[in-house]
């Protein structure tokens, strides 16, 4: 089995079966220039009314040069309508009125430095599956192996290999039992060449972490 089909370096990786290329799926870091935002290899994004700015469709408060970033690990799965709030979304909250009248006049930012500087980063795990018209809320960190539901309002933290769902989004279950989940975690497998990746496919779609092991060694 080659690597073949796993061309990190190709802005539409999916093709149909008449070798056309799907123009709505995309591999982000490859059409995504950004100095706030940093995605993994393979990290997909798809839309049936695919953009021409995939960064404001995705994430459409992370400015450049804003105080925090967004990074998305490799291999993730991001579905139609997702949408990632970053901290910069939020207004200040801490005086009497939360109309942002800085944003009007930049001279008056001075009045809102201390509640703007040093916001938290939004991070989201490897081999993460984020679900059609799910919302990702300003500094969530999202664990690696997690599915989030379609329409899901996530924040705060969720744990490796999470299932959550709903709004706010709740653990609905975990994928694998914590001793399962600390033999993946220590496998690290979207860090693998790709010519390993390749031979490991059918042992990552059988959960075979036995098999992923012996690819390991």
């Amino acid at each position: 089995m080659t690597a073949d089909f796993l061309d990190a370096a190709s802005p539409h990786p999916m093709r149909f079966p008449d070798d056309t290329p799907n123009r709505g799926l995309v591999h982000l870091n490859r059409v995504i220039d950004h100095p706030n935002i940093e995605i993994g290899d393979f990290t997909y994004a798809s839309s049936f009314d695919p953009p021409e700015d995939w960064a404001a469709r995705l994430a459409p408060y992370t400015y450049a040069g804003a105080p925090e970033r967004l990074v998305i690990g490799r291999f993730c799965q991001i579905a139609d309508r997702v949408r990632i709030v970053t901290a910069s979304a939020n207004h200040p909250m801490a005086g009497v009125s939360t109309y942002p009248f800085a944003i009007f006049d930049h001279a008056r930012v001075g009045d809102y430095i201390d509640q703007i500087s040093g916001l938290p980063d939004t991070a989201i795990g490897h081999d993460v599956w984020i679900g059609d018209g799910a919302t990702i809320l300003p500094g969530a960190r999202i664990g690696s192996g997690v599915i989030i539901g379609a329409g899901a309002v996530v924040g705060g933290g969720v744990p490796d290999y999470a299932v959550v769902a709903g709004n706010p989004a709740g653990v609905i279950r975990m994928r694998f039992d914590d001793a399962t989940i600390a033999r993946l975690m220590a496998l690290q497998w979207w860090h693998w060449p790709p010519a390993r990746i390749a031979r490991a496919t059918a042992a990552l779609a059988r959960a075979d972490v036995a098999a992923l092991e012996e690819l390991a060694a």
